[in-house]
This record gives structure tokens, sequence and C-alpha cells, in this order.
């Protein structure tokens, strides 16, 4: 039997779904007892929806509890896609139309589901990172501010969100701690230097399929992949785009570490360098091959003086 597929579009107060094999087309809200519904008449179709901000995880949630296949997309994706297909139109209706062709046309996988435990580490790290952009805005309005009440209120606020900060940080550890296996990888990755508490609790939510790829698809999905620029006789630079920009944030300045202080990315740094790279382009092939260890060592599960890559 063909895989089928059903769209979903979510947003805030309901969602509009599309099961092109029994065209229909409905409208329901987002409570929990509606969302449980939904699940049950899915069968063993692939819903396929959006990430929106947070918004698609109750529906995600109901999906998984009841057993049921769900892969979410890059809206990005998706929009480039309905336009691919000639439908410039938008609208909540259309939209849960085009993730369905979607889902056919390119015959998309399920994706792998996340525990509990990871899932709330995600939130975790999701929350220290803005609780981190936050300090660095205070301090740069600190800098600027010449009012003395205000530099004193800056100042607060600066001390309460670097208390956050550290409480955040423990959560983080003892989610890790609390679980063998996160905690078994945790240590893994733990062993090059660069990789620490808040990269390796980053890594480990935020990349899952880590050890599950090879080092090409996973070097993609982090955003750290050179994607040619050529056409006829001209060969452009080759760049990276794309990926999960907090983990490729993540690698480089992990990689900007090891390049430092380990040796055989010093080593990998230094010969580049002579090789006339720019130190730039060097960091992020420090990054790629940082990425393409850490994936060898969780897949086979070896120490990092092992890995082979």
């Amino acid at each position: 039997m063909p895989q089928t597929y059903i769209g979903v579009d979510v947003a805030k107060d309901w969602i509009d779904i599309c099961d092109p094999a029994t065209s229909r087309q409905v409208r329901i809200p987002t409570d929990r007892r509606s969302l449980r519904s939904f699940a049950e008449t899915v069968g063993t179709s692939i819903v396929i929806l959006e990430a929106s901000g947070g918004y698609e995880r109750p529906v995600i949630s109901a999906l998984s509890e009841a057993g049921r296949l769900v892969t979410c997309v890059n809206p990005r994706h998706a929009r480039e896609f309905a336009r691919a297909t000639g439908r410039l139109a938008k609208s909540d209706r259309v939209d849960a139309q085009v993730l369905a062709e979607m889902g056919r046309a390119l015959q998309l996988a399920p994706a792998s589901q996340r525990s509990a435990e990871r899932q709330r580490l995600s939130d975790l790290t999701a929350h220290r990172s803005n609780i981190t952009t936050m300090i660095v805005a205070e301090k740069n309005r600190l800098r600027t501010t010449q009012d003395a009440w205000i530099r004193r209120n800056i100042a607060r606020h600066i001390k309460t969100l670097q208390a956050n900060l550290a409480k955040a940080e423990a959560e983080i550890e003892a989610v890790i701690q609390e679980q063998d296996d996160l905690r078994e990888q945790a240590a893994r990755l733990r062993q090059i230097k660069g990789i620490g508490p808040v990269v390796s609790a980053t890594l480990i939510a935020q990349l899952p399929e880590l050890g599950q790829l090879d080092r090409r698809r996973i070097a993609a999905l982090a955003g750290l992949a050179p994607h040619a620029n050529d056409s006829g006789h001209r060969r452009g630079k080759r760049s990276i785009w794309g990926g999960r920009g907090t983990i490729r944030r993540t690698l480089y300045l992990a990689a900007l570490t090891a390049s430092r202080f380990d040796p055989r990315f010093r080593a990998f740094k230094e010969r580049l360098l002579a090789a006339g790279k720019a130190k730039k382009p060097v960091i992020v092939a420090c990054a790629r091959k940082l990425l393409t260890v850490l994936n060898a060592m969780i897949k086979t599960g070896t120490a990092y003086r092992d890995a082979i890559v």
C-alpha cells in the first residue's frame, strides 16, 4: 500500500487538517481533547506540519502519545515547495494542502520522537540562550547610559539575570545526570577540549541525530557543509548556509577553543593556515571536523583518543 500523508497547518487556537485520501478538510481547536480525537483518526498516515514557534508541540505530543507518525518541516522549505508547484496564495487551508502534497511528493519519512527528558533539555538550553542574550543586551545598555538611577536599575537586572542563568545551567546539568544515556553521552562529548557542559547539553538537546547519520548528512544538518555555487564555466566560492543555526554557532565557538588547546585540532588549523586559507574558513573547517569526530564517537561508542575519522 502506498504511504498516505495528512497536512496540518498549525495556528495558536486551531489547526487546519487536509487528508487527501478521504478528501477531508476541517478545522479543529487546539485543546487537548480535540487533538486526541484527531490523533485517533490518523491511522497509518504520516502527519506533516511546520515548526510554528512552539504551537506545534501540543499537536506532536498528542500524535506521539497515540503512536502516530509525524514529521515537522522547515517553514521555508514548505513555502518554496508551494511556489515551485504554482501555489502563490497563502492561507491556513492552502498551507495544509501544500504540506500534504509535499509529504507525498518528497516521500517524507516520520521523524524520530524525542524523549520527555530530551525535550525538557531542549527547552532548558533554549531558555539559557534567551537569558544570555538579555544579559548581553543589558550590558550594552549599561555602557551607553549616563543616568545614575538607570545604571543602578540595569545593574540590578543584570545580577538577577546572572542568578537565573546559574539556576538554568544547574537544572540542565541535573537533567543530564538523572538519565544514564544522557550522562554517558555528555561524558563522551566532554572528552574534547572545547566541549563543556553548555556545549554538550546543546548538542544532546538540539542535535539528537548525532551518531545516527553519516558525516556529510550530519554536517548539512548542522549548517557546516560547504555548498557549491557553480554555473557554466564559473566556479564560485563554496559557502555554508542553512542547517540549525544554534548548532552551527555552538560548534564554531567550540572549534575555536579546540583549535587552540587540542593538539589534533591545533595541527589541523596550522596546516590549513600554512596552505594559505583565511582564518575564519579555517575555524569553520575545524568545526566541521569536530562534528565529524563527535559523530563517529557517538556512533561507535569509542573514546576520543580512539576515534578514527
